[in-house]
């Protein structure tokens, strides 16, 4: 938790165990967290330069705690000062960036990024670099990333940024598929499905795009990527995605299970998921091992969604699901 603010987690734990004892000997705080007395007298000494802690000037070999609301708050404002001035010397960059970029030289407008964690580290810059939108495709096998699942998503869907996601089929089907998805359509990212995307690709602000260069054969492969900055082939990378985009089917997962009297007419929430995965291709069978529930009550639920719409077959269902918006585009 306290991190930001330069303390490593031994750090902040010998700071914690001080602060609520107020004060003690460097062998008693050792022997309390399990550490070693060396280890414990360098970490003290750490808190010291930090402002943190002090030895006790009338007791040697005791430790006092600095008060946290003074101590921490000091380190708060520089760490505030510091990110205000990196702030500032961003902005000159970007603005410098711009002006040199205007007519960007062709060889400028593509970067190859290889290896699996240089690979990753720019995913992560792409989307925490978002301001507006992140479009992406996600595959079945992941190799550097893990598609929707990563906390760089979460954080840019905080700040406000936009998700549309396409996921193949087989995303579904994986082990804990609908965890990531159930939290990512939480978040109010907009998730459809398709059988397969044609290749794994992310797009930030529809002015920077990144698409994998090593080809799904060569799985074991290094891992190189290209990212794409404002040109005709980002201009090519986004017409991809769209076209892909309005191909694909929504999807819905909901933890709301209102009942049928409370929205008469109207499908329920456990209803809607089960819809949503068989149009997303799912037989019955795999639809009920991803929702936890059993064959016979998936079944019951379509003939139930059946007799809603007043349709005979499943694909009047899709149909009448569509019309009646309930899964709508």
């Amino acid at each position: 938790m306290l991190s930001a603010i330069g303390l490593d987690e031994a750090q902040e734990t010998v700071y914690r165990a001080l602060v609520g004892l107020g004060a003690a000997e460097v062998p008693y705080l050792a022997a309390r967290l399990a550490l070693t007395e060396d280890d414990t007298v360098r970490t003290l000494r750490h808190l010291e330069r930090q402002g943190l802690a002090a030895p006790s000037s009338t007791r040697p070999g005791r430790w006092v705690a600095a008060p946290p609301a003074v101590a921490l708050g000091a380190l708060l404002t520089q760490q505030r000062h510091e990110l205000d001035r990196a702030e500032l010397a961003a902005a000159v960059l970007a603005e410098e960036f711009r002006g040199q970029a205007a007519e960007p030289a062709v060889h400028d407008l593509v970067e190859v990024v290889t290896g699996a964690g240089a690979v990753a580290h720019r995913f992560l810059q792409l989307q925490l670099g978002a301001a507006e939108e992140v479009c992406a495709l996600v595959t079945s096998t992941p190799t550097a990333v893990t598609g929707v699942q990563n906390d760089a998503e979460e954080r840019a869907a905080e700040r406000g940024v936009d998700y549309r996601v396409v996921i193949e089929r087989g995303v579904l089907s994986a082990p804990d598929g609908l965890v990531g998805l159930t939290a990512a359509l939480r978040r109010e990212e907009r998730v459809r499905v398709v059988d397969e995307v044609p290749t794994k690709l992310v797009i930030a602000d529809r002015a920077l795009a990144m698409v994998p260069l090593t080809p799904r054969a060569a799985a074991s492969a290094e891992p190189a990527a290209l990212v794409v900055h404002g040109s005709g082939l980002l201009e090519c990378l986004l017409g991809l995605f769209e076209a892909v985009w309005r191909q694909a089917v929504p999807l819905r997962l909901t933890a709301d299970r209102a009942s049928h009297e409370e929205h008469p007419g109207h499908p329920d929430g456990a209803d809607l998921e089960v819809l949503s995965l068989l149009l997303a291709g799912l037989t019955d069978a795999s639809a009920a091992k991803q929702l936890g529930l059993g064959l016979r009550t998936v079944q019951r639920r379509v003939r139930n969604l059946m007799e809603l719409a007043g349709v005979t077959t499943r694909m009047q269902l899709g149909w009448q699901a569509y019309e009646r918006g309930w899964l709508s585009r």
